[in-house]
Order: structure tokens, then C-alpha cells, then sequence
């Protein structure tokens, strides 16, 4: 009995041992690769902040108008629609000899709201090129960043472009800056929008008569001195005639006294 007890325990550990000799002699599986994951594209590079307080105060004389944008907080609106928009923005900036220039009306009696929609009333909703104000022009008014009240008519002559906002009738002198999505052009007048001044319109005043042509003409004989002329000239056939007469009265006495001695002797 001890004797099969002792064969079963050695027949165990032979199995045992031949299974753990088995194991250490085979390969191990292959671990299954898994495959490389594929590399996102990097992201596109954000767009440059447009800086339009730098803008205007390198390009100017842009002063006034950049004043009104900072008083009325446009500035923020204008900055917004230029870097965090997908239309970009458009501005129009007089000079400030525009405002200078301008007497009636005057900004000065308009509330502040007003004064916010006009300088508003400056800056479109989407950049435009040069190049597409062609296009513009056939489309009737425009829409400004004031409202649709707030238009502007476009007129492309021959390249120049030429706005008219009612009141104001200018055209875009030169480009400041045109690069997407910002555009700013320089404009001659300040615009001034009928939604605020209404629609009694002063007219144009007339433009200047070139003035006349006053060149030295040559002096005309005045009537004295052509009876001056015509007197000095009547003065010799006057005295021609009088040797004439004189001289006929000396032959005659001459003649006379001639025929007198005849007789005589």
C-alpha cells in the first residue's frame, strides 16, 4: 500500500517536471502588433491680430477720427468685426483736414448716439478691395456697420471710386491698408449720413468762374487822335493849294505889268 502511494507521488512529480521542462524548451508567442496610430495634420496658423489703433496712428493724418473711434468706444466694434469675424471689416477715414473743413452742419450738436451711428456710419461689414467696388457700384446702396438705414452709394470711374452718402460726395484718395480681412481707405470728406441730417439736402455750391483773361490789348486810335490824324493830313494839300493860288497872282501881275511897258514904249 505504501508502495503505490510512493509510485503515484513519483508519477506526479515526473509529469510535473516534464510539463515544466516543455514550457521553458517552446517559443514564446508573438505579441500582435497593433498598428502605428496616423499623425493629425497641425493646425492652421491663427490669423495676425490687426492692431487698427497702430494703423491709423502711423498712416495719418487719421487724428480726429481716430479720437471719435476711442470717445464713442467704436474703436471695440471696429476691432471685433476685424479679428474675430470671417467677413473682415472696411473703414473709411477722412482726413483731418475733412473735419476741419467741415462747418454746417456741425458735429458738435449731435447727441451721443448720433455721433457713435456716424462714425459708425464709416466702416462696412465685410472687407472689400479696391477691385470689388466694381461690383458694388451695380448693386445700389450699401449697408454700413450703423444699420440699413445707413447707406452708401458706389460709383467706379474708370478705377477711382466715388461715395455718396447724401450729404457727402467724395472718393477714396488712397489705400492705408488692404489686406485681409482688414481694409482702410482714405477718403476726402467726412460722411454724413441722411438718417441723421435728413434728406434737405443744401445744394452744391457752384464751382468758381475761371477767372477772365486780361492780357494788354493793342490801343485803338481814339476818335481825337484820328482827327488829329486827318487834320495833320488835310494840312499839306491846304498849304499846296494856297503856293498855288500865290503863285498864279504873281504871274497875273507879272503879266500885267508886262503888257503895261508894251504899250509904253
Amino acid at each position: 500500500m505504501e508502495f503505490s502511494r510512493v509510485s503515484m507521488i513519483s508519477c506526479f512529480a515526473l509529469l510535473l517536471c516534464s510539463s515544466l521542462a516543455y514550457g521553458a524548451s517552446s517559443p514564446p508567442a508573438p505579441m500582435a502588433m497593433s498598428p502605428s496610430p496616423t499623425p493629425s495634420p497641425a493646425p492652421a496658423p491663427a490669423p495676425e491680430y490687426v492692431n487698427l489703433t497702430y494703423l491709423l496712428s502711423v498712416a495719418g493724418p487719421f487724428h480726429t477720427f481716430l479720437n471719435y473711434l476711442e470717445s464713442t468706444k467704436v474703436l471695440d466694434t471696429f476691432q471685433n468685426q476685424a479679428n474675430n469675424t470671417d467677413q473682415g471689416i472696411t473703414i473709411f477715414v477722412p482726413k483731418d483736414s475733412a473735419f476741419k473743413a467741415l462747418k454746417k452742419p456741425s458735429l458738435s450738436n449731435l447727441t451721443n448716439d448720433q455721433l457713435k451711428s456716424l462714425i459708425l456710419f464709416h466702416a462696412m461689414p465685410k472687407f472689400y478691395s479696391l477691385a470689388d467696388f466694381n461690383k458694388l457700384s451695380t448693386k445700389g446702396p450699401v449697408s454700413t456697420l450703423a444699420g440699413s438705414q445707413y447707406s452708401l452709394n458706389f460709383t467706379d470711374n474708370s478705377g477711382t471710386v466715388h461715395l455718396d452718402s447724401g450729404w457727402s460726395k467724395t472718393k477714396v484718395s488712397s489705400a492705408v491698408h488692404s489686406t485681409d480681412p482688414v481694409a482702410i481707405y482714405q477718403v476726402d470728406k467726412v460722411l454724413l449720413p441722411e438718417a441723421i441730417f435728413g434728406t434737405d439736402i443744401p445744394p452744391m455750391p457752384p464751382a468758381p468762374a475761371p477767372a477772365p483773361d486780361i492780357s494788354p490789348a493793342a490801343d485803338a486810335p481814339s476818335a481825337e487822335t484820328k482827327g488829329k490824324g486827318s487834320s495833320s493830313k488835310a494840312e499839306p494839300s491846304t498849304s499846296s493849294s494856297h503856293r498855288i493860288m500865290n503863285f498864279g497872282t504873281w504871274n497875273q501881275l507879272l503879266l500885267a505889268l508886262f503888257g503895261g511897258w508894251v504899250m509904253f514904249f
